[in-house]
């Protein structure tokens, strides 16, 4: 049987950005914050931002789920994350 995402936060070897719609059926708030916790509690570097009245696919600008506020925060977010940890110049 595969690990899941939780089973593996302790093997996590490069800092997580987890960026979520608040209405994501697929990947909820609630699994947001558990794995939030799992990684926290294996040490590792990782910040959520959960957009509110954001559902999945909120980034995807081609789709009815787009929403442009919370996928432009999440595009400066992002860029800022691979800045910070050397991922771009």
């Amino acid at each position: 049987m595969p690990k899941n995402a939780y089973e593996l936060a302790n093997e996590v070897k490069a800092p997580v950005l987890g960026l979520y719609g608040a209405e994501d059926t697929g990947i909820t708030p609630d699994q947001v914050e558990a794995m939030k916790e799992k990684l926290k509690a294996a040490g590792k570097t990782a910040k959520f931002k959960i957009y509110p009245g954001a559902g999945h696919g909120f980034f995807a600008d081609y789709r009815q789920s787009f929403r442009a506020d919370a996928a432009q925060d999440a595009w400066m977010a992002m860029q800022a994350w691979f800045k910070k940890y050397k991922v771009l110049d």
